[in-house]
């Protein structure tokens, strides 16, 4: 097991339950309905990141190579994308968002980049 690995997923699992309550809860009279979609997929994104941290810590010695890149592109990539939609809605019309708007698909393109990674080094043949 890898303890960074394991923590930084369920913190992610935490904070995306944390808000998603607060979006359900606190935000259903102030968002949009599209803004309340948009924050929504930020909390379905940062949950699905924090759950394949979790599981991918927890496997950590079950692979011949070392997790530690996907780990941490993964992780930036996911709170890029999540972090940067929760602000985007909640700052809606400021000219903060302006300088938001590139980083969320940078967040994307980090995670699709750390999951190519992962399924390259799971492609390639061990040394036995």
């Amino acid at each position: 097991m890898e303890n960074k690995t394991v923590i930084r997923g369920v913190a992610l699992i935490l904070f995306a339950i944390l808000f998603g309550a607060f979006l359900a809860h606190s935000l259903e009279q102030v968002l949009s309905p599209k803004q309340l979609i948009s924050f929504e997929t930020g909390v379905k994104y940062q949950f699905y990141s924090g759950f394949f941290l979790f599981i991918l810590g927890l496997n950590r010695e079950k692979f011949t190579f070392s997790i530690k890149w996907v780990a941490n592109l993964f992780f930036l990539g996911g709170c890029l994308f999540s972090f940067s939609i929760y602000l985007l809605n909640l700052f809606s019309g400021s000219s903060f968002t302006k300088i938001l708007g590139p980083i969320t698909p940078i967040g994307g393109l980090l995670m699709i980049v750390a999951l190519a990674l992962f399924l390259f080094k799971l492609m390639k043949p061990s040394k036995i």
